[in-house]
């Protein structure tokens, strides 16, 4: 069975290289709808695949880090990434460029790790995420799966190269929710949120 939850927020970017010359030259913004879908043969005590409650959490701490912050490529040029960071309270480094594509990606890597950290206590058993999808406009979606998540063909994503504004890390109800991930600590789900 699988189920979704779909989490919205306002993102600002620049695509380099992109066919496209106002996407590729100039900062714009896209309303984001993200869809993630899990998977599972199995119910919990609750005869669910996973409590939506849940997801209300850590998931949507990391799915709204993006929402009113710009995202920026680490291998972009060093004075515009210098520029940004300082006029922006809100920004996102990747290690790879803000398309819908590599969102989706960075996106389904930071939710597959935080799962696979997180402590079932309610018989939540073998509990994947199937996929990601990520919509930047009412039209244009694109959609990662494991496999494309861990592509090294579409650019490795290691999860220490992503760093966070002071401001997002401050918006996290759990203070220490990135570097848990980053130190592979685990999370416990409450028995009731």
């Amino acid at each position: 069975m699988i189920i979704r939850k779909l989490f919205k927020f306002e993102n600002a970017h620049i695509v380099r290289g992109c066919s496209t010359v106002k996407c590729r030259k100039s900062i714009h913004g896209h309303s984001y709808k993200v869809e993630l879908l899990f998977e599972s043969n199995f119910l919990d005590n609750g005869q669910m695949v996973y409590d939506f409650g849940l997801m209300k959490q850590n998931m949507k701490d990391l799915v709204e880090s993006f929402d009113h912050a710009i995202s920026l490529w680490s291998g972009d040029d060093k004075e515009y990434l210098k520029a940004m960071k300082k006029h922006s309270a809100r920004w996102v480094e990747l290690p790879v460029s803000p398309s819908a594509e590599q969102f989706s990606r960075v996106i389904f890597i930071m939710i597959d790790k935080l799962l696979s950290l997180t402590s079932k206590v309610n018989g939540e058993s073998e509990v994947k995420l199937y996929s990601v999808i990520v919509h930047e406009t009412d039209t244009g979606y694109a959609q990662c799966f494991k496999d494309d998540a861990y592509s090294k063909a579409m650019g490795n994503i290691d999860l220490r190269e992503i760093s966070f504004s002071k401001e997002i890390h401050i918006d996290f109800k759990d203070a220490r929710l990135w570097e848990k991930i980053l130190q592979e600590e685990s999370f416990l789900n409450p028995s009731s949120v």
